[in-house]
C-alpha cells in the first residue's frame, strides 16, 4: 500500500463504521482470557501472608522468627528486615522480567493464547515446587518458576483483552485483568486466614494451592479463541474474519477488519519491532506507556502493601490473626475499587481517576506517616484506636489506587501501541513493571527499617509526581479506536512537537 496518511485517513472516517454487539462467545473469551491475571494476584496475596507465619519461619528464616518475638525496641521498624525473606518475594519479579522478552516472541509468531498456555504451565510446577520445598535453593527455585508464568501471562493476558474489546468498552475489558488479580489477592488472604491455623504444614497449602489458578488458565487457553489481530499478523485471514464476526455479533466488520489488516500490512514491514519502539512517532508511547506508567504503578507504594500486608501489620503491633484480617480488608478495598473503575474509566474517562485517586492516595500516605511519627516506635504499642485509624486509612489508600494506578497501569500501556510493535512494547511494559515490583519488594522492609515513617512520605512525594506527569502529559484515550490512538499525540501541545510529522508519509516505511 502506498502512501501512510492515506491509510490513517481512510482508518480515522471508518472508526464510527465499527459494529458490535455484547456476546456470549465475547463475554465468555474475556472473562476466561482475564483469568491470566488470578496467577499474578494470588501470588501477591498469598507471599505476604505466609511470610509472616511462624511455621514458615522456622522452617527457613528462624533469625527472622527470634526478631520478630523478641519485642526489642530497636527492632519495632526492623522485624522483618532480611534480604534473604525479601528475596523470596521478589526473585519471581526479577524472573518476570527476564522471560517476559522470550514471551513476546512466542506471543507473536504463536499468538494470545499461546503465550497464556505456556505461562499457566511454568505457573503450575512453580507451585508445586514451592509446596514440597524442603530448603532454600528449592523455595526460590519454584518462586523463578512462578515468575517466568507471570511474564508470559501479563505480557499475553492485556493485549489479549485489548485487542478483543470493542473501543468503546474496552476499558471495562482490559480491567477484567485487574479484576482477576484482586479476586485473586482476596483469594489468597482468605486462605492464608485458614492455613494460618494448620500446624506446621498450613504455608505448603497456601503456596500449593496457587496450581488451582493455574489449571484454570491453562484450560481457558485451550478454550478461548486468538484474537483477530494475532490471527491477522499470523496470515490466518479467513480465520481472523470469522472470528471477529463471531465475537462482535455481527457480519459487518469489514470497517474494522480492514483496519486491523492494513495495520497488519505496515506490522509486516518492520523488521526489529524493539528497535521501532524508539523511532520518533513512537516516543510519546514509548515514554509513557512502557517507561513512566509501569515504572509509577509500583511507586505508589501500593504494592509494598500488598505483599507485606501482614508483615507491616505485625510490625506495628497487630497480633498474627489480627495482622491477616487487616491484609483480609485492604484486598476487599482492591476488588470494589476494581469494579467501580470498570463501571465508570469509559464514562469519566482514564485521566479523571489517574488524579482524583492521586489526590487521595497522597493525603492518606500523609496521614499514616504522620500518626507512626507521633503514635509508634520506641517500644510503644498502638492504641486500639489508632489501629482502626491505620487499617481504615490503609483502606482508603488502596481502594484509590484499585481504581486507578491499579487497572490503569495496565489498561493505558496496551491500548497506547501500533500493531507493528504492541507485543515488543507491552514486553517493556511487563519488564519495567517487573523492575521495580522486585526492587520495591527487594528493598521495602529495609526502608521501613531505615527510613521509619519516612517511607511512606517518600511514597507520598513520588504520588505528587507521577500526578503532575499524568496531568501536563498523559491525553485522553476513552473510546478512541486502538489503531487511531497514535492521532492523540499529533495534536498534544507537548508530544506535537516530539513527534513533528513522522506519523504522515513516512508511517509505511519505518522512518524515524
Amino acid at each position: 500500500m502506498a502512501g501512510g496518511a492515506f491509510v490513517d485517513a481512510a482508518s480515522q472516517k471508518r472508526a464510527h463504521l465499527y459494529e458490535y454487539k455484547i456476546t456470549g462467545y465475547f463475554i465468555f473469551s474475556c472473562i476466561v482470557g482475564a483469568l491470566g491475571g488470578s496467577l499474578f494476584g494470588y501470588d501477591l496475596g498469598v507471599s505476604g501472608g505466609v511470610t509472616s507465619m511462624d511455621d514458615f519461619l522456622i522452617e527457613f528464616f528462624p533469625n527472622v522468627y527470634e526478631r520478630k518475638h523478641a519485642h526489642l525496641q530497636e527492632t519495632d521498624y526492623c522485624k522483618y528486615d532480611d534480604q534473604m525473606l525479601t528475596l523470596f518475594t521478589s526473585s519471581l519479579y526479577f524472573a518476570a522480567l527476564v522471560s517476559t522478552f522470550g514471551a513476546s516472541t512466542v506471543t507473536k509468531n504463536k499468538g494470545r493464547r499461546a503465550s497464556i498456555i505456556c505461562g499457566s504451565i511454568s505457573f503450575f510446577v512453580g507451585a508445586i515446587l514451592n509446596a514440597a520445598a524442603m530448603n532454600l535453593t528449592m523455595l526460590i527455585f519454584g518462586r523463578i518458576l512462578l515468575g517466568v508464568g507471570i511474564g508470559f501471562g501479563n505480557q499475553a493476558v492485556p493485549l489479549y483483552l485489548s485487542e478483543m474489546a470493542p473501543a468503546k468498552v474496552r476499558g471495562a475489558v482490559n480491567q477484567l485483568f485487574q479484576l482477576t488479580t484482586c479476586l485473586g489477592i482476596l483469594i489468597a488472604n482468605l486462605v492464608n486466614y485458614a492455613t494460618e491455623q494448620l500446624h506446621p504444614w498450613g504455608w505448603r497449602l497456601s503456596l500449593g494451592l496457587a496450581t488451582v489458578p493455574a489449571t484454570v488458565m491453562f484450560i481457558g487457553g485451550l478454550l478461548c479463541p486468538e484474537t483477530p489481530n494475532s490471527l491477522v499478523e499470523q496470515g490466518r485471514l479467513e480465520e481472523a474474519r470469522q472470528v471477529l464476526e463471531r465475537v462482535r455479533g455481527t457480519p459487518n466488520v469489514d470497517a474494522e477488519y480492514e483496519d486491523i489488516v492494513e495495520a497488519s500490512v505496515e506490522a509486516q514491514k518492520i523488521k526489529n519491532p524493539f528497535q521501532n519502539l524508539l523511532l520518533k512517532k513512537n516516543r510519546p508511547q514509548f515514554v509513557i506507556g512502557a517507561l513512566a506508567i509501569p515504572a509509577f504503578q509500583q511507586l505508589t507504594g501500593n504494592n509494598s502493601i500488598l505483599f507485606y500486608a501482614p508483615v507491616i501489620f505485625q510490625t506495628l503491633g497487630f497480633g498474627s490473626g489480627a495482622s491477616l484480617y487487616s491484609s483480609l480488608i485492604t484486598s476487599v478495598a482492591l476488588v470494589l475499587a476494581t469494579l467501580i473503575s470498570m463501571f465508570y474509566v469509559d464514562k469519566f474517562g482514564r485521566r479523571a481517576f489517574f488524579l482524583e485517586a492521586g489526590v487521595e492516595m497522597l493525603l492518606c500516605m500523609v496521614a499514616t506517616a504522620v500518626v507512626l511519627a507521633l503514635e509508634f516506635g520506641k517500644g510503644k504499642e498502638l492504641s486500639f484506636g489508632v489501629s482502626v485509624f491505620l487499617v481504615v486509612v490503609i483502606f482508603m489508600f488502596v481502594l484509590a489506587y484499585g481504581r486507578s494506578w491499579g487497572p490503569l497501569g495496565w489498561l493505558v500501556p496496551s491500548e497506547l501501541f501500533p500493531l507493528e510493535i504492541r507485543s515488543a512494547a507491552q514486553s517493556v511494559v511487563v519488564c519495567v513493571n517487573m523492575i521495580f515490583t522486585a526492587l520495591v519488594a527487594q528493598l521495602f522492609l529495609m526502608s521501613l527499617c531505615h527510613l521509619k515513617y519516612g517511607i511512606f512520605l517518600l511514597f507520598a512525594g513520588l504520588i505528587l509526581v507521577m500526578s503532575c506527569f499524568v496531568f501536563f502529559l498523559l491525553p485522553e484515550t476513552k473510546q478512541v479506536p486502538i489503531e487511531e490512538i497514535y492521532l492523540l499525540f499529533e495534536t498534544h501541545w507537548f508530544w506535537k512537537k516530539v513527534v513533528g510529522d513522522s506519523n504522515n508519509p513516512q508511517r509505511t516505511n519505518g522512518q524515524a
